[in-house]
């Protein structure tokens, strides 16, 4: 019998590669490029992560990780350079 909440192994990253835990940024890292960003939101949107285990695992709040995802599935990576954070958030 499958297990029903199992986690999964990988997930589809941001660039359609395959995503797992070692993939993933590591958790004190102190740049955040875009690439890193749709990559946590793309472990959480799969369930290779839970929400509040990203936001633990990488001091986030859940109003900046929130944010995140919000630009990345409107905008996709793009969304998420701080560059253009103005433009995108219009």
């Amino acid at each position: 019998m499958e297990q029903q909440n199992a986690k999964p192994m990988s997930v589809k990253g941001p660039d359609g590669q395959k995503l797992t835990m070692a993939d993933l940024p590591s958790p004190n890292i102190s740049r955040w490029v875009t690439r890193r960003k749709a990559e946590v939101v793309a472990a959480v949107a799969g369930g290779l992560l839970s929400r509040k285990a990203a936001c633990d695992r990488y001091n986030l709040t859940d109003e900046e990780f929130e944010g995140w995802e919000r630009l990345y599935l409107r905008h996709g990576t793009k969304g998420l350079r701080t560059t253009r954070l103005q433009q995108y958030r219009r």
